[in-house]
Formats: C-alpha cells, sequence, structure tokens
C-alpha cells in the first residue's frame, strides 16, 4: 500500500490539487509504433493485389470469374501474414504503452503532492496491477481489430471492384480510403487509451491515499464538447472519487475519460485538519 501522507505543517483549509493531464509524447510515441504497423501492412497490400490486378485486369474487365480466385487467394494469404504480424506485436506494444503510462502517472502525482508539502511513497499494489493487466488486456484486443477492420474493408472493396469489372486506378483510390480511415481509427485509439489509463492509475493512487472527493475539471480540448461535461468543469462538480460523477446525459455515474474521445479529468481534493 502506498504510505499515508505526511505534512510538516497542516494546513485549515483543504487543497485542490492540480489535475493530471494524459502526457502527449506518450500519445505521439504509441500512435507512431501502431502507424508504424499499418504503414508495413497497407504497403504489403497494395504491392500484392496491384500486381494481382495487373496480371488479371483484361479478364476482370470482362468479367470472368477466374481473377476473382486469384485476388481472394491473395486477400487469404495477406490476412494470414498480418493477422499474425499484429497478434505477435500487440502484447509487447500493449505492454510498452501501459508501463509508460503508469510510470508517468505516478511521477506526476509524486511531484504534485511534493510542491503541496507532502511527502508519499508509491509501491506497485494489487489495484494498480488490476490496472494494468486490465489496459493491457483492452490494448491487445484494440490493436488486434486494427488489421481485421482493415483488411475485411480491403477485401470488400477488391470483390466489388472485380464484379463492377473496374480498373485498377478506381481499386487503389479504395485502398488510399481504407488506409487514411484505419491511420486515424489508430490515432483516436492511442489518445483514448492513454487518457482512460491515465485517469485509471491516477484514480487508483488517489483511492490509496484515503482521498475520497474529486472536482470535475473540463478539459475544453474537444471540437464537440458534451455540454453536461463543460456544465459540470463550470462549476466544479464535487463527487467521490471511489463512485464517480452522475452524467445525466447517460443516466449514470461515469469517472474522467471514461466515455469514447473524453478529455475530462479530476482535481482530488485534500480536506484540511481542524
Amino acid at each position: 500500500m502506498a504510505s499515508r501522507m505526511r505534512r510538516k505543517t497542516p494546513k485549515a483549509a483543504e487543497t485542490v490539487l492540480r489535475p493530471i493531464h494524459p502526457n502527449a509524447g506518450i500519445t505521439a510515441d504509441y500512435q507512431r509504433r501502431i502507424d508504424a504497423l499499418i504503414k508495413e501492412m497497407a504497403a504489403s497490400v497494395d504491392y500484392l493485389l496491384k500486381a494481382t490486378y495487373r496480371r488479371n485486369e483484361d479478364r476482370i474487365v470482362a468479367e470472368d470469374e477466374s481473377p476473382a480466385d486469384a485476388l481472394r487467394r491473395s486477400m487469404k494469404e495477406l490476412s494470414k501474414r498480418w493477422l499474425d504480424r499484429f497478434d505477435q506485436m500487440s502484447g509487447k506494444l500493449a505492454e510498452y504503452f501501459t508501463q509508460s503510462v503508469e510510470k508517468r502517472s505516478t511521477a506526476a502525482m509524486k511531484k504534485i503532492l511534493k510542491d503541496g508539502g507532502w511527502t508519499v511513497r508509491f509501491v506497485m499494489t494489487p489495484a494498480m496491477k488490476d490496472i494494468a493487466d486490465a489496459t493491457v488486456h483492452a490494448n491487445v484486443a484494440l490493436i488486434k481489430s486494427i488489421p481485421q477492420k482493415y483488411l475485411a474493408d480491403v477485401e470488400g472493396s477488391v470483390m466489388r471492384s472485380v464484379q463492377a469489372g473496374r480498373d485498377l486506378g478506381s481499386l487503389t483510390e479504395d485502398l488510399q480510403k481504407h488506409y487514411g480511415v484505419t491511420r486515424r481509427r489508430a490515432a483516436f485509439i492511442a489518445r483514448d487509451q492513454n487518457n482512460k489509463a491515465t485517469a485509471a492509475f491516477k484514480r487508483a493512487r488517489e483511492l490509496e491515499l484515503g482521498l475520497d472527493e474529486a472536482e470535475w475539471h473540463h478539459s475544453h480540448g474537444s471540437k464537440e464538447p458534451r455540454p453536461t461535461h463543460v456544465e459540470a468543469g463550470r462549476r466544479k462538480a464535487r463527487y467521490k472519487i471511489s463512485q464517480g460523477w452522475y452524467d445525466p446525459a447517460v443516466g449514470r455515474y461515469i469517472q474522467p475519460a471514461e466515455e469514447p474521445g473524453c478529455k475530462c479529468v479530476g482535481r482530488p481534493v485534500i480536506k484540511g485538519f481542524s
């Protein structure tokens, strides 16, 4: 367990600590690592499909069934190769990301407390380990889903292209669209998972320290902010850290960063001493 916070001179008034925001560098690094895999996969798909398509393009336009079989075989080969590759890399990437977030969030909280005059020693508790394991598991699943969605979309475009007798140029446009969509999805995963993991590790540390109340802080970083979150931030809504804040828009208690794309954070409250 984390040791009890100690302060040389007790304060009579309560203290609202600074919020801990997700580290942008961790998001960028995580996204870059996933993006490198996506780029490699897209180049492989692009090369093999174009080569297969060129060998059979005249027959595709003539609505011959044989080219479809050749392209299906190419997609089967590509799917096996890249599903296996992402499967092999997902655990390493997820563990690296989780360790980075845990280390940074713990260091940030320690500094915030130190700046306020409190000293505390943190260790890896069972609660923190549970969060780390859950974070790794969630990110492994998300990383594996990237090639699954991309390859399924590509195969759909390939088969529709053959059925419609379209030329290689049309298929190339579709491949570029799928690549762009996949990269944007990976960017969202990196950003959203960093928000969620940072908030989860921070919450566990707060509960270990015996803190039980926080203020909702709106990030103001979204193009389409949730009105209820904006209002909660405006009035500095208080909530139980163990329970979360009741969001009337969803009809339940939620934690900061729990909703998809949410960048809100909590500011823990340290009660004064009498």
